[in-house]
């Protein structure tokens, strides 16, 4: 097993997932796509419009093998990330809600069809930079990843028009349990002896324990109730987890929020857990 733990087999909840999201956003009135929403400078319409970025980008890649827009001389990640975003949610402010919706509806089987036939274990087509930097990632961890980013904007944008909903244990855990496959790149500087693990509980109903544990000069997760020894504790509710793995919150926030016990160094490591590129 690699240090992300067992596959999250999230290709199933596309659909549901997305079957909210529409449902959602037909429901909105013209005054609701003009709301602001977490994303600095961005109102509903333009999150709207960067998952449709992400399901374009997405299959011109990985069905078409097409690479898009590169790199600029010296360009970071995050500032490629953060330039195309803009660039497209720009562009996109010419559409209008409807026609974003039917392109959603309709592109998103062809990303479901694209991602049914991956084998899970074979190499990502994206790495995942925030559970590792110098490993390759497994599909299943790029298709999850790709899984939490839609949740994660739904969620803003439901957030914004005051409508909960599409939180449910079966849509929500698997964004949980994705995001605690960050912690071991978040424990990355605490060195510790060998088999010193550390636990992270997820309060609510989709969430559940995870261990992080040293092996081999690494850490490792894995979810499952803590059988031995813990050196450090961090419990946190459902609901601060993701927004603290998006930064919809601050690391000061969750931890005001969250149990810490024990060693102090990886209770601290372990609340600054991100699942987003910055």
């Amino acid at each position: 097993m690699t240090i992300f733990g067992p596959a999250v087999d999230t290709r199933p909840l596309f659909p549901r997932e997305r079957r909210a999201l529409l449902d959602l956003l037909g429901s909105l009135d013209p005054q609701d796509w003009a709301r602001p929403t977490v994303c600095p400078g961005w109102d509903v319409h333009d999150v709207v419009g960067h998952v449709l970025d992400d399901y374009l980008r997405r299959l011109s890649g990985g069905r078409d093998g097409y690479d898009g827009a590169v790199f600029a001389e010296d360009e970071t990640l995050p500032a490629y990330l953060a330039r195309v975003n803009e660039e497209f949610v720009r562009a996109t402010r010419q559409c209008s809600p409807q026609v974003m919706i039917d392109l959603l509806a309709h592109l998103g089987p062809k990303l479901d069809a694209m991602w049914s036939v991956h084998s899970l274990d074979t190499p990502a087509g994206l790495n995942v930079s925030w559970a590792a930097t110098d490993l390759p990632s497994p599909a299943w961890l790029d298709i999850a990843r790709e899984y939490t980013e839609f949740w994660v904007h739904q969620q803003q944008i439901r957030d914004a028009v005051s409508r909960p909903g599409a939180d449910d244990p079966d849509l929500l855990g698997p964004v949980i349990d994705t995001f605690l496959r960050a912690l071991p790149h978040a424990l990355r500087a605490e060195i510790h002896p060998e088999d010193t693990s550390m636990r992270f509980e997820v309060t609510g109903p989709a969430g559940g324990v995870w261990l992080a544990t040293r092996r081999a000069d690494r850490w490792h997760v894995a979810s499952g109730d803590a059988a031995g020894d813990s050196v450090a504790r961090v419990t946190m509710d459902q609901d601060v987890l993701w927004r603290l793995a998006s930064r919809g919150i601050t690391v000061e926030e969750a931890r005001r929020r969250s149990s810490m016990h024990g060693d102090r160094g990886l209770t601290s490591a372990a609340t600054t857990l991100l699942a987003i590129v910055r």
